[in-house]
Order: structure tokens, then sequence, then C-alpha cells
């Protein structure tokens, strides 16, 4: 295909595409569509268009402040699969670490469940009503939560703060003092404190057990996620499916057995993949073509 041969330039001067981003949606949709031909099928990120993105899994995930700069970025269900903290805070402008954390939690639970939306909303239908399986979780259903165990009147406080299930289930940083102090719950209040405490311990820690057997089944069997690679280089073509691991590489395994007070610290990233550019072929068509607009490809 033509369009796997073009460069970063190709793409820039010859379609008009002038940002990243966008360049990077356009070749992760072609590597799909390639994949699809050779028998494996679309990937299920491909069904997650960059409108329910911006605004529906925002929305669950608890940051939907960051709409528009999602929107404007068409960021779509296989461009999710590529972002790195890095790509949050130099192509999104998402500054805050806490921020920064709760994105890539919630793409890890998406990469764990194949990017399956049928499936998380199966899912949370089932614990709607019972505290069971955090880990599916939206921000609402935390708050809900927070309502249920009489703490009703700081729920109102995480609005805006990314704290869903899968902060809870998969962040072995995230503690009892770290959602008190998201819920605005006084210092002094040692008994509020203590009583949060126990209930996220009884919530928690069967959560972090069973993500431990989700992790290990995604370790074993790749999931039909989008090919990508965690740290991306938009001069890159050719990207590799990978497994369902986080970008913020939080292993499910060392969440079980820490305490939920102050232990516990996020882990640093790794260090960037580096992927090779495919060089600008001779004769390149790019003179016969127009400007376009990439939205949902």
């Amino acid at each position: 295909m033509v369009l796997l041969g073009l460069t970063d330039e190709d793409l820039e001067l010859g379609l008009g595409i002038s940002k990243p981003m966008h360049r990077r949606k356009l070749r992760l949709a072609i590597e799909d569509y390639r994949e699809a031909e050779a028998g494996q099928g679309l990937s299920k990120a491909a069904e997650m268009d960059h409108h329910w993105v911006s605004r529906s899994w925002l929305s669950d995930v608890g940051l939907p402040q960051y709409s528009q700069a999602f929107q404007n970025q068409l960021v779509d269900g296989r461009v999710l699969n590529s972002l790195s903290r890095q790509d949050l805070e130099r192509l999104l402008n998402i500054t805050t670490e806490s921020h920064q954390n709760s994105l890539l939690l919630a793409i890890q639970l998406l990469q764990l469940i194949n990017f399956n939306k049928e499936v998380l909303q199966a899912r949370r239908a089932q614990c709607e009503h019972q505290h069971q399986d955090p880990v599916v979780w939206t921000c609402h259903r935390v708050m809900k939560w927070i309502r249920d165990i009489d703490l009703k009147e700081y729920a109102d406080s995480l609005h805006g703060r990314g704290v869903h299930g899968a902060v809870l289930a998969l962040d072995p940083s995230f503690d009892a003092d770290a959602m008190g102090r998201a819920l605005g719950i006084p210092s002094h209040k040692h008994m509020l404190h203590r009583h949060l405490y126990e209930e996220m311990k009884a919530l928690a820690i069967p959560a972090r057990h069973s993500s431990v057997e989700q992790d290990c089944d995604a370790s074993r069997t790749p999931p039909q996620s989008p090919s990508a690679v965690c740290r991306y280089n938009d001069e890159s073509v050719s990207m590799r499916r990978r497994p369902g691991k986080s970008p913020l590489r939080f292993s499910p395994r060392t969440a079980i057995g820490q305490g939920l007070g102050y232990h516990g610290s996020c882990g640093s990233l790794p260090r960037e993949a580096r992927v090779q550019a495919v060089p600008r072929t001779k004769g390149s068509p790019m003179h016969t073509y127009n400007s376009v607009e990439i939205t949902n490809v």
C-alpha cells in the first residue's frame, strides 16, 4: 500500500497533515486494515471512534475537562493504545501527574479486556448495585460507593479528579491516604480516615488478586489491540502489537500485599522504544495528492 511507504514529511507536505497525532492516527488505521486483510480482522479498538473517546470514555474516567483536547487531536481507540506519558504532556497538554496516571491506568483496563466495549459494559452492569469487580468501575460508580459507605458529603469532591476503578485496583500507590486527600477529608478526622482504610482494604485487595489473574491471561494471549508501541516515534511506519500492559507499567502483582496507608510509589516509566523510520522511496507519488482531513479511519 502506497501510504505505508510515506514519511512524515510526505504526509505533512503532500497531504497537509501537520499534527503528529493525526499522522499517527492514519498510520495505525492503515496498519490495522492491512492486518485485517491478512485475515486477523480489525481490532476491537477500531470500534472506538474519537467522539466516543472524548465524550463517553473521558467522562467515565472522571476527566471530562480534557474532552476538547482529545477531540482536537482526534484520539480514537487505536491512538489510545499508543499513548505514553510523554504524549499526554507534550501533545495533549496534560501536566498533572495524577491525571496522567489515571488515563494510563484506564488504558491498561482497556488492554486487559482487549478493547472490547461490550465486555466492559456487561461487567459494569453486573456490578452497578454490588460492590464487586471494582477494576471496571467508572468514576461515577466510585462516587456511588463513597456515598454507600457513609461518606456522601465528600463524594462530589471526586469530580474532575480521575479516580476510577482501575486506579483503586491497579495502582499500589493509590492508598487510603491518597483517597482521603482526593475526597478532601480533613486530616484531624481520624475516625473517618480509619473507616475509609477498612472499606478500601475490603474492596481493593480482592480486586488486585482478580487483576493478577487477568494480567496472567493477558500475558499468555496477546490481545486483539491495534498495532502500537508504548513509546511512539512519529516517523515510524511499522508498529508491533503489544501485550496488555499499561504504558505506566503497573503490574497487579506488585499491588498485592502492599499496605493501603503511606506505602508504594508510582513506578517509573521504561526507556522509550526506538522504532526505525522507513526511508522515502524514489518517485514519491505525493504530488498527485491533495490536502485531506483525517477523522474516522
